[in-house]
């Protein structure tokens, strides 16, 4: 017998507000609310939504704010293939792929753990993928002062694979660039390093 448990913090009122859409909209879709495998679905629907939408609820500067660390490193910084998961804002589908992210320090370095955290805090929001990548690029410029940061997305689509264009094998890039990575040069050091195979 398994002794896994699963915990997550919900609103309770905000699950039963949003466990009643979902209940209605599962009836105008023409599907029977009391069958036994839809019966859970509202709640359950209700409370993963929240779970995909808690960046709402997180302060990304503060999170960089509680690692940061005097540190004399003037050379780039790469955390590569950071794993998203978003929401359209759009459709409300899910748009998944990797975040490529890198700065040059000026007196302050940041543990590495934060910077995919603050990945997942603007990922778990409704989002399209250009202020997504806007919105981590200047959170860690604002925060951690750097010389330079470098952010690059690229990522899979479902409103296009599974309604519209209907295009299974598309992926969307999207990237930003402040300091020292305006100069091509960087830049191109910073490109060439995201795409090699170090290992």
């Amino acid at each position: 017998m398994s002794n896994y448990k699963f915990f997550e913090e919900h609103n309770h009122q905000a699950t039963q507000n949003i466990k009643k859409s979902y209940t209605d909209i599962i009836s105008d879709i023409g599907e029977d609310v009391t069958r036994e495998g839809i019966v859970k679905t509202p709640e359950r629907a209700s409370k993963a939504m929240q779970f995909l939408t808690q960046g709402y609820d997180q302060d990304p500067a503060a999170i960089l704010k509680g690692a940061m660390f005097k540190e004399d490193y003037h050379d780039m910084v790469i955390i590569k293939s950071i794993e998203l998961y978003s929401l359209c804002e759009h459709h409300m589908l899910p748009f998944y792929g990797k975040a490529h992210i890198a700065y040059i320090p000026d007196g302050h370095i940041v543990g590495l753990s934060k910077i995919p955290r603050v990945v997942d805090v603007f990922a778990r929001r409704l989002q399209v993928q250009e202020r997504l990548t806007h919105d981590i690029l200047e959170c860690i410029n604002d925060t951690l002062k750097p010389k330079g940061v470098a952010v690059v997305i690229e990522a899979s689509h479902m409103c296009m694979m599974m309604r519209g264009v209907q295009k299974q094998n598309s992926v969307t890039t999207t990237s930003g660039f402040r300091g020292q990575f305006e100069k091509i040069e960087t830049r191109n050091e910073f490109l060439k390093l995201i795409s090699s195979d170090l290992s």
